[in-house]
């Protein structure tokens, strides 16, 4: 019994670990990243600067271009998908919206040039497959290594780190 929980304890310590060491890289990355562009999340502006971007509007024209390759998969439909290849198009758009853009407090600006989704120009796209592979890895091998949790199969994602916020919540409330 006693090593069974020195080896839990040993996987949720890696985790933690894992996780503040991959904050601190993201946390630093996103302050130079903003600092080079000179602008922050709530000012980001569309390719041609004149007004602000309007995630309701890109996602409306991204789902009218999709219509009848909703139920395709991603990478079918849209170029450069790295992650998610084989689930249906609609549904990524979904995830990207409510998934990764709630959870962080962002828009689609934050990992994407407009218009360019396919672009690697923002450092932040590429933290944002490295995060969701340190999720799986949690999810699929540590969380499942650690005994007497009060749920069968713990999960973590985004929201359990960022809660609508880009920099992980690192504090307690007081």
């Amino acid at each position: 019994m006693k090593k069974q929980i020195t080896r839990g304890a040993g996987a949720v310590l890696f985790a933690a670990t894992l996780i503040f060491v991959v904050m601190l890289v993201y946390t630093q990355t996103n302050d130079n990243v903003k600092a080079q562009n000179g602008q922050t999340q709530d000012k980001t502006t569309t390719s041609q600067g004149d007004k602000p971007f309007d995630q309701a509007q890109a996602l409306a024209e991204l789902r009218k271009a999709i219509v009848g390759k909703e139920d395709k998969p991603a990478a079918e439909v849209f170029k450069n998908i790295q992650m998610f290849k084989t689930m249906p198009a609609a549904r990524l758009l979904r995830v990207m919206e409510l998934g990764y853009a709630k959870s962080l407090g962002v828009d689609c600006t934050h990992c994407h040039v407009p218009g360019q989704w396919e672009k690697e120009d923002k450092p932040t796209k590429q933290i944002a497959r490295d995060m969701a592979a340190m999720v799986t890895n949690i999810n699929k091998d540590l969380l499942p290594k650690i005994k007497n949790l009060k749920s069968a199969e713990p999960v973590i994602n985004c929201t359990t780190c960022h809660r609508g916020q880009i920099k992980p919540a690192l504090n307690l409330p007081g």
